[in-house]
């Protein structure tokens, strides 16, 4: 079981490198205005992965109250730069489609580097 400390010590983490991520590596034609959406998606996004709850466009349109169209224009650049994966599953109904989000591996794997290279900086 992971401790509060620790919870909260992943969490900024997270937060430091989605900053890192999107601040330090635009892509071309892309306006300041939606990485600052990016970033506040993937605070949302990391929040429903850190309770187990499905990453689907209906899911984070019901959280955060944005259109489905507001919320894909912040989650298709995600996709695009490789921190998210997109599936196609049933819709809750069983019967139409549903876009599945999650974080890829390497995200995780990116993180837990930048921890291994920021101790051994101070070292």
């Amino acid at each position: 079981m992971t401790s509060a400390h620790n919870a909260q010590w992943q969490s900024q983490l997270f937060s430091a490198f989605a900053l890192q991520e999107i601040l330090d590596n635009p892509v071309e034609g892309e306006t300041p205005q939606s990485r600052l959406k990016q970033i506040g998606m993937m605070t949302v996004l990391y929040m429903m992965h850190q309770r187990h709850e499905q990453l689907t466009l209906s899911n984070v349109i019901e959280i955060t109250g944005l259109t489905r169209n507001g919320v894909k224009e912040s989650i298709d650049p995600l996709v695009e730069r490789g921190i998210l994966r997109e599936t196609l599953g049933k819709n809750s109904m069983g019967r139409g489609t549903a876009r599945q989000f999650e974080f890829c591996p390497e995200v995780f794997e990116r993180m837990k580097a930048q921890i291994g290279g920021r101790r051994s900086e101070t070292k």
